[in-house]
């Protein structure tokens, strides 16, 4: 089914140029995330979408700003060539309908004569990108490119980690990293039903279908939009009824199964839609820790959108902190922990596809520290029968299995219970690894 093209509150023009200004901020180290929250509101949907596309078509524009620019522009107006050439490929793909290719032209020209750094290109934007959209006409339709691992940039450290340990999928994983992932919820039982609810995106005529399990793990409460819509748009968003949250990520309730009067650690909860599930799950003790303060408030702030409070008796703190430290804990030990511990981020690069431009192949070494120094703590604080979920979305064995393997053979008193273990890019769900441990003695 076509999608249509982003949501415009704002000239074209004016969204290129910003798309193309938070282009520059990743290259130079700078989260997208982080880039994106700073815009104002009418301006992120549709930068989100254009910044987003033109990562994932990253190898693909620069092999035609390399076949049509005789010498390398300056990176500011190779960042909006970038972005206009995306614009072109997204007019001539047969999955969506996109801008004309005279306004994508017109706009973009426009937006080289908004700032300094670009104002000299204008002749040059024009030129090349009708050559560009005549190349693109002369195929027919809109062919993938000749590299076989995807239009997405991936550097050659992460290729060669890959190759090395998915010999034969590790094409076929940054084809599908490449692609734009489905809008999954997740309903809030304890608002309303899954069927509900589905009855409720009927009625809006928004068509929907439940992911029953992933990894031949069971799923409750995912529903996969079959075309996607601004999170502004999913009916009782605002009203706490769902959440946006991959269908892979929503394994975690489902694999700690949280019981009722059970005291549950969530040891990196921001942004908070792991904790939130718990919440639904059952009326539990939340402990919801992470180092970031601010990115703690979106814990509280996603609580309150989905209307999860204490029941009696029963209480939910939300604690700034290094987990790892255990300078917060009070000394009573945990019946269930969930881990979800800092990581590369490679499972989840369809959903964030600046990923690949912000890590470096001695990131991994840095995150394995940390990641086991969030298992050993969680394991002291783990009562005797207590069960540990250690989750990271990454698909790097370093990140995974070998720290499953690390933790399991230093520990006499861990046992390793059923766990889908390493999760790969799927059409959909986000790559994920999972490991559960049940502690069988002091």
């Amino acid at each position: 089914m076509a999608s249509k093209a982003p949501p415009q509150n704002l000239p074209l023009s004016q969204a290129i140029t910003i798309a193309a200004q938070a282009i520059g901020e990743v290259i130079s180290g700078r989260s997208l995330t982080q880039v994106l929250e700073e815009l104002e509101p009418q301006e992120r949907p549709i930068v989100q979408s254009i910044t987003f596309d033109t990562f994932r078509r990253w190898t693909r524009s620069h092999a035609l700003i390399k076949e049509f620019v005789p010498k390398p522009p300056s990176k500011p107006v190779e960042h909006v060539l970038a972005v206009a050439i995306t614009l072109l490929l997204d007019r001539t793909d047969v999955a969506k309908k996109g801008y004309a290719t005279h306004t994508i032209v017109n706009e973009s020209v426009s937006a080289c004569g908004q700032y300094d750094e670009t104002i000299y290109a204008k002749g040059l934007m024009n030129a090349v990108l009708r050559k560009v959209s005549a190349a693109l006409d002369a195929q027919g339709i809109n062919r993938p490119d000749h590299n076989s691992v995807g239009e997405s940039y991936f550097p050659p450290w992460w290729i060669a980690n890959l190759r090395k340990n998915y010999p034969k999928a590790w094409q076929s994983i940054c084809l599908q990293q490449s692609q734009r992932p489905p809008l999954t919820l997740r309903v809030n039982r304890r608002a309303i039903s899954l069927i509900d609810y589905a009855t409720i995106l009927q009625a809006a005529q928004i068509e929907a279908e439940s992911i029953e399990q992933v990894a031949n793990v069971g799923l409750d409460a995912a529903l996969v939009i079959k075309e996607p819509i601004p999170v502004a748009s999913i009916p009782g968003f605002f009203d706490g009824l769902v959440s946006v949250q991959d269908a892979g990520a929503q394994l975690a309730a489902a694999l700690l199964c949280p019981m009722t009067g059970e005291r549950v650690l969530d040891m990196c909860a921001a942004p908070g839609g792991k904790s939130a599930h718990l919440l639904e799950s059952a009326d539990i003790d939340l402990v919801a820790i992470d180092v970031d303060r601010e990115r703690l408030k979106r814990v509280s702030e996603t609580f309150g959108r989905l209307k999860l409070s204490a029941a009696p008796g029963q209480t939910i703190e939300c604690i700034t902190a290094d987990a790892a430290a255990l300078g917060w804990w009070d000394k009573r030990p945990f019946d269930k922990i969930l881990i979800d511990a800092p990581c590369s981020a490679s499972g989840i690069v369809s959903r964030h596809p600046d990923i690949p431009f912000l890590r470096r192949a001695d990131d991994i070494a840095e995150l394995q520290g940390r990641q086991r120094s969030l298992l050993e703590a969680g394991w002291r604080v783990l009562k005797e029968g207590g069960l540990l979920l250690y989750i990271t979305c990454s698909i790097f064995p370093e990140e995974g299995k070998d720290q499953a393997e690390w933790f399991m053979a230093g520990r006499q008193n861990a046992l390793r219970l059923d766990a889908p273990g390493q999760i790969l890019p799927g059409h959909l769900h986000d790559g994920f690894y999972y490991a559960l441990f049940k502690k069988i003695g002091p």
